[in-house]
């Protein structure tokens, strides 16, 4: 595989995860009992949906078709999601759990980009740049999660 090919299946596997992570914020918005936590996710998920078109636009200049639908494992663990949310109810606590999990995949999925060293100079600039997003919405749902159980 050549260098530009390489840089955009790294891309669109980034945009996959992405697209996982708004369609997870968004799903925790609708799940959230608390106004706060809603407002937290779907500022999250309109951020994380500014990350994925940047991606896409960059596979684009690359002379790739971009990512658009995020993971068949995602869908999978949305349904998962739904079938014990239907089994053991749903509260604001577990449902920050569940989004500080899927961001600690996101964080990785990111880190294991950035230590690819085939990538071009402006495919890593701009995956650094978007990991910067996935690091700040990583540390707040972890903050989030350690002190609901703190309290």
């Amino acid at each position: 595989m050549d260098a530009r090919n390489h840089d955009i299946a790294t891309v669109n596997d980034l945009i996959k995860t992405t697209i996982d992570s708004v369609d997870g914020y968004r799903s925790a918005a609708e799940d959230a009992d608390s106004n706060q936590f809603q407002s937290i996710f779907f500022e999250r998920a309109n951020e994380r949906q500014h990350v994925v078109e940047e991606l896409r636009q960059h596979v684009v200049a690359l002379g790739g078709d971009a990512q658009d639908d995020g993971s068949l494992l995602a869908g999978a663990h949305r349904v998962f999601m739904n079938l014990r949310d239907a089994v053991t109810g749903r509260d604001d606590q577990a449902v920050i759990a569940e989004v500080e999990r899927g961001e600690d995949h996101i964080k990785a999925k990111y880190e294991t980009a950035l230590q690819d060293g085939e990538l071009g100079t402006d495919t890593r600039a701009l995956i650094s740049q978007c990991f910067d997003s996935v690091k700040s919405g990583h540390d707040q749902m972890r903050d989030l999660k350690n002190g609901m159980t703190a309290s």
